[in-house]
């Protein structure tokens, strides 16, 4: 059954179905803040708990990488749900030897997408869900600009009806900015140039989320060395994030714990019993 519950009321609601006996587990998608609230109340109640919470994904594209495969793997990650996902397409790590061409492509792609009504099928950028939400994106894209990023494209607030946010390039993207280190929900790529393997790997972990990875090349053993340094619950390699109910799902870090999905999702939530016959 589904409960839906007042925004004012969320925090007495929430603690008062946690705490019921019948309830023997809680499983939480959404940000950070609200798994740290959801799961103290579980840990106060003794119930188990899955937090599938934040992330802001990287995807590292190595210099061997067959570049119109990633534009198109990046570009869909970013634009999923109007970049309102937490496994979309987040920090773009580029090798300094590609960089060039990566970024004229993916501004030429981000530029044309389709921005409108999310029901035509035309369509390939939604509303942002809220306009704070939406002022929050803004902001986020507007100071990393006034700490050095450059602005390719986008970047505005629409003077049109609904909460948009036109598809948008920062390139120059350092540590220190919102784009480098705060998950931005909506339809913004962040590009970060780095001189070798070692260098993208030291950056895509340089973050407090751990949620999902992508890694190109054409190299499938070099990039699954690198995937395995990654500090995320997963890594897709030449291929953009998604779920699969075949998979385990989920995060580590401040993007959460436990999985969803696949037998490990089902163990989750079921309670190990040992029955001893000598």
């Amino acid at each position: 059954r589904a409960v839906h519950i007042d925004l004012d009321e969320v925090d007495r609601l929430t603690g008062f179905m946690i705490g019921h006996p019948v309830i023997k587990a809680v499983s939480v998608t959404g940000s950070t803040g609200a798994g740290q609230a959801v799961a103290t109340k579980a840990g106060k109640a003794l119930k188990r708990s899955v937090m599938e919470l934040g992330g802001s994904d990287p995807y590292i594209v190595l210099d061997d990488a067959d570049l119109a495969q990633a534009v198109d793997a990046c570009v869909a990650g970013r634009l999923l749900n109007a970049g309102q996902s937490c496994i979309a397409a987040k920090r773009f790590i580029v090798r300094k030897e590609i960089l060039g061409e990566f970024t004229e492509r993916i501004v030429r792609r981000m530029q044309t997408a389709v921005m409108g009504d999310p029901f035509a099928k035309s369509t390939e950028v939604g509303p942002i869900a809220r306009e704070d939400l939406r002022d929050l994106v803004h902001s986020q894209v507007q100071r990393s600009i006034e700490a050095g990023a450059e602005l390719l494209c986008g970047g505005h607030v629409p003077n049109a009806p609904g909460w948009y946010y036109p598809p948008t390039v920062l390139s120059g993207v350092k540590a220190g900015m919102p784009a480098y280190s705060e998950e931005i929900f909506g339809p913004v790529a962040t590009i970060i140039e780095v001189a070798d393997d070692d260098e993208a790997v030291a950056v895509a972990n340089d973050s407090e989320f751990g949620l999902g990875s992508a890694v190109f090349s054409q190299d499938v053993k070099r990039a699954l060395g690198i995937g395995r340094q990654l500090e995320a619950g997963s890594c897709f390699i030449n291929s953009m994030v998604k779920s699969d109910p075949r998979l385990p799902f989920g995060g580590v870090k401040q993007s959460g714990y436990g999985r969803e999905l696949s037998h490990h999702g089902i163990r989750e939530f079921v309670n190990i019993k040992t029955l001893y016959l000598p």
